[in-house]
């Protein structure tokens, strides 16, 4: 006799005000590919069904908006209930607003729930984003006419930058690194977690596993290909003060692994394990990381 199963675990998305699962399907994984539609289709089906409402994406990821469209193009009911993003890394506004163009369009909506300033890593970037013609005026004012609901900043490079983004910019929510590597180094969840929570912004964990991979350890999971356990990772990522945790999944199987994780965060004494067993190795295992 089947069961249903147990609904997944929400908080608020901060500043958004918006309820959505701890478990985010990431834009990742099989996502982030060209010509594999069906596989694509498999995997955000899978996601729906397991209860999934927050969905991530972005305009540099291959064919994923595109794989977004051709799904939820054919459920506009299903649409509407779940939490839709994409990102964009243009830095001037014109070059932003053919983005967020194209973003919906190949997305088949009319409005994303969440824009977000892509990849944010240096000086220049904040520069570039907030000089007259920057792409931060356009970002604003795609909100207030309505195209996105709320805005974003995401950064996986340098926490100092990203910090200065999370206190400078008018972002409802940021999307930031969450793994023992980061628990070693600090920065992200030291620094710049807290600042976004002084502000109200809803936090968004991304790097569960140590890269782009899913819990299958494939693509780029450097923390599973090192040896360690994907679960406990995923589980160590949902024990920490965010509201979201994003993966791609290259599989249904990796998206059934991801919610089931959700349900059972790391107690302290084993997240602390986690942490001891990266210690010596961190720096070398944070590929995506370029400064203190």
């Amino acid at each position: 006799m089947s069961t249903t199963p147990s609904p997944l675990p929400e908080a608020t998305l901060g500043a958004t005000g918006r309820r959505v699962t701890r478990a985010g399907l990431g834009g990742e994984g099989v996502l982030r590919t060209t010509r594999r539609g069906p596989e694509a289709a498999a995997v955000l089906e899978a996601a729906l069904a397991a209860g999934i409402t927050y969905f991530d994406c972005a305009r540099a990821y291959a064919d994923a908006e595109r794989y977004h469209g051709a799904f939820w193009g054919k459920r506009p009911a299903d649409r509407e209930r779940v939490f839709l993003t994409s990102k964009s890394a243009a830095r001037d506004g014109g070059g932003a607003r053919r983005e967020l163009e194209e973003t919906l369009r190949r997305m088949e909506v009319d409005h994303l729930d969440l824009w977000q300033i892509h990849d944010v890593r240096t000086d220049d970037d904040l520069d570039e984003l907030t000089h007259p013609g920057g792409a931060l005026d356009t970002f604003v004012r795609a909100r207030e006419q309505g195209l996105v609901r709320h805005l974003g900043v995401t950064g996986h490079h340098a926490p100092r930058v990203l910090r200065a983004a999370v206190e400078a910019f008018p972002v409802d929510a940021v999307l930031l690194p969450v793994n023992p590597m980061e628990g070693v180094l600090g920065g992200f969840l030291t620094d710049v977690l807290p600042a976004a929570r002084a502000r109200g912004l809803g936090v968004i964990g991304m790097k569960a596993l140590g890269g782009a991979g899913g819990p299958g350890g494939a693509g780029g999971g450097r923390l599973v290909q090192a040896g360690l356990d994907a679960d406990a990772l995923l589980r160590f990522a949902f024990a920490q003060p965010v509201d979201v945790v994003i993966v791609g999944c290259a599989t249904p199987t990796e998206v059934a692994a991801l919610a089931a994780a959700s349900h059972a965060p790391l107690d302290a004494a084993a997240q602390a394990a986690l942490c001891e067993a990266v210690r010596g190795q961190a720096w070398g295992l944070a590929g995506y990381r370029g400064e203190p």
